[in-house]
């Protein structure tokens, strides 16, 4: 017998004489904690228990094909891959106790990328890949975590979510909903030459705030509303016999019944409107209102940006900007993903910040010079959460040097009184004065011109720094168009400087996810911040620094960080699997993040720090891959552009 099956065989007498404590610990991990008991048994059986040194390789590369599936029963394991250039491996991972690999290998029937070593003394179980395809055809729950890995985790995590929130607030919709699964009304519609006073009979009989106007193949031409009706009624235009086509809303807002509820949402505050029209190949089948989609919420989305946007003070937008949070709370008690909810925090600030603008103006008077308000950072990216600083700053138009000076005196207090009015409303001031009362952020587009070609061709810490913060920047107010082709230049000039690409790499480099070779979670060590780490700077920056490398060097102007991994993925500059694997590690920092700082809210100041030891078993395990997969980036920045 060779010293192979010698380990083998007692690897298999050691699982036999004690199933009951294997069955016992793999029920403390997922998704072994939610297979069916005799499932769970059978693979037990089949497995083997195998002892690994310190610093034994369990897999190599070079082994071929994988030949069983692993489960760290104790001690650590680790990923090391070698990068050209470099004396030593890169970790690229660590798999901790109760976690299990190679999934992706053993699915693809394929060697593994990255060698396994144990990073100390460790005992494995081991099933046989033949036993694990049986496993995987007999145990759906099985089946589903190897074939979609961390994503079924976060299943588990959202449905948890979701089920307390069904017990504490009742049944409800998901912003996930496709419309076409919501109770739209029958749409009530009309001709164009409908009587005003037949439409609003048709309305009231039906009990609906809205009538569409239909040509003879039902395809939208306009809708009517209460709101339409009361201005009217105040222009006094009385006259009821008058065709509905004459005072109705042209070209109505609308989405096909494939999109989604959170799509309609999105949809509906940001055109201001109430009801949109659901269209299918052209065709009218249904509306949906905003009292359709959140009429579980406490607070209304559509009505919440209507009521700021028409705030009459920069008092009345505190105010309401107290809602914002009272929103947030509930769509992370739905189960909203990070993304769904930081885009609506955005937008609803992109509506804070415009209104505070007018009525800035209001007060200041029309300094006389045009100008638009920028935004930079994680505002650009659509990624704020209820903490946030201000990042912004204004451009306007000169035709020299004396006239940019002149017009920036003339904004600059406007600026200024901006800046304090958003403080007010709960946008802290910027501490580095990235703000648009400084006055080398109060620039003619010349002037940021010159600004980003300095970045580009001297890169200086200082540049390096202001790259990973005007890179990412949008137009919030005025007109966009000047902005949008200084950028498209921007974009040209970082694709043909490829020394630049590399130094703003390097740059991305800096930030490490906090996870080490020997334990689950690097902390601080001492002081306040003792035993926490940072989700932000630790934990999406990484992503965020990364992605907008690879964004500008591709010639992406898209800013938030999951559409650059997206246009990446189908550009083909990241695969597939690993911008899928990102986006979600991604996602769930942001949402333990948002969780976080709604638990802590009512004891102390909002705070990115967390302490990790408070996450239960599966968001510790999960937040842990989160980590990895940063690394996994960054280490494919670093091979990509050799650092």
């Amino acid at each position: 017998m060779s010293r192979d099956d010698s380990l083998d065989q007692m690897g298999r007498t050691a699982v036999k004489q004690n199933i009951h404590g294997i069955m016992t610990f793999l029920l403390g991990y997922p998704p072994f904690d939610q297979m069916e008991t005799h499932h769970l048994a059978w693979l037990v059986e089949h497995c083997q228990l195998r002892f690994y040194a310190a610093g034994d390789a369990i897999i190599r590369p070079s082994d071929g094909p994988v030949q069983h599936f692993y489960i760290v029963k104790q001690g650590q394991v680790r990923g090391e891959r070698r990068i050209a250039g470099q004396d030593t491996p890169d970790t690229t991972f660590e798999i901790s106790i109760g976690e299990c690999f190679p999934l992706a290998a053993l699915i693809g029937d394929r060697a593994t990328r990255t060698e396994h070593i144990a990073g100390q003394d460790t005992f494995c179980l081991l099933l046989p890949r033949v036993d694990f395809s049986e496993l995987v055809g007999i145990s759906p729950v099985f089946r589903d975590f190897a074939l979609r890995g961390v994503s079924s985790l976060l299943q588990q995590v959202n449905l948890q979510v979701q089920r307390q929130a069904a017990e504490t607030l009742g049944a409800h919709y998901s912003l996930d909903t496709l419309l076409a699964q919501i109770a739209i009304r029958k749409p009530v519609s009309c001709s164009p030459v409908t009587p005003i006073g037949t439409a609003v009979r048709m309305m009231h009989e039906a009990s609906v705030g809205s009538i569409v106007i239909t040509d003879a193949q039902a395809a939208p031409e306009g809708i009517f509303t209460l709101r339409d009706l009361r201005r009217i009624v105040a222009h006094g235009e009385t006259d009821l016999q008058r065709p509905i086509a004459e005072v109705m809303t042209p070209s109505p807002c609308y989405l096909p019944s494939t999109a989604s509820a959170f799509d309609a949402a999105i949809s509906m505050t940001r055109e201001h409107i109430a009801h949109l029209c659901v269209v299918d190949q052209g065709r009218l089948v249904g509306v949906v209102s905003e009292r359709d989609l959140f009429a579980l919420q406490r607070v209304d989305l559509v009505h919440l940006a209507r009521a700021i946007s028409q705030a009459e003070s920069i008092a009345s937008l505190v105010a309401l900007r107290r809602d914002i949070r009272h929103l947030v709370d509930s769509m992370l008690a739905y189960g909203a993903s990070a993304g769904q909810v930081t885009h609506i925090i955005t937008l609803l600030n992109d509506h804070s910040v415009c209104r505070v603008i007018e009525l800035c103006l209001r007060q200041h008077g029309d300094p006389g010079v045009p100008f638009t308000w920028l935004c930079f950072g994680s505002e650009a990216r659509r990624e704020q959460t209820l903490m946030t600083d201000q990042d912004n700053g204004m451009l306007f138009e000169a035709e020299n040097a004396d006239q940019a000076a002149a017009y920036r005196q003339q904004l600059l207090p406007l600026a200024q009184q901006i800046n304090q009015a958003l403080a007010e409303c709960g946008f802290t001031l910027c501490k580095g004065n990235i703000m648009a009362s400084n006055p080398e952020l109060c620039l003619s587009r010349a002037e940021w011109q010159a600004r980003f070609t300095r970045c580009i061709q001297s890169a200086t810490p200082e540049n390096l720094l202001a790259s990973s913060i005007f890179f990412d920047f949008r137009v919030i107010w005025g007109e966009p168009a000047g902005a949008q082709a200084l950028f498209g230049s921007v974009l040209d000039m970082v694709a043909r400087n490829s020394t630049f690409q590399h130094l703003m790499a390097r740059n991305a480099l800096a930030h490490r996810p906090p996870i080490g070779l020997f334990r689950d979670f690097v902390t601080s060590r001492s002081g306040r911040e003792k035993d926490t780490l940072d989700l932000k700077i630790q934990g999406l920056t990484p992503f965020v620094d990364a992605a907008r490398v690879l964004a500008l060097a591709h010639g992406i102007s898209e800013t938030s960080t999951i559409r650059r991994l997206q246009l990446l993925k189908q550009q083909e500059a990241i695969a597939a699997l690993d911008a899928d694997a990102y986006t979600e590690a991604y996602e769930f920092i942001q949402l333990i993040r948002m969780q976080h700082q709604r638990q802590e809210r009512e004891r102390q100041p909002l705070s990115n720090r967390l302490v990790p030891d408070t996450l239960n078993h599966l968001d510790r395990r999960i937040l842990r891959e989160s980590f990895r997969q940063a690394q996994r980036l960054q280490s494919s920045l670093a091979l990509r552009y050799q650092l």
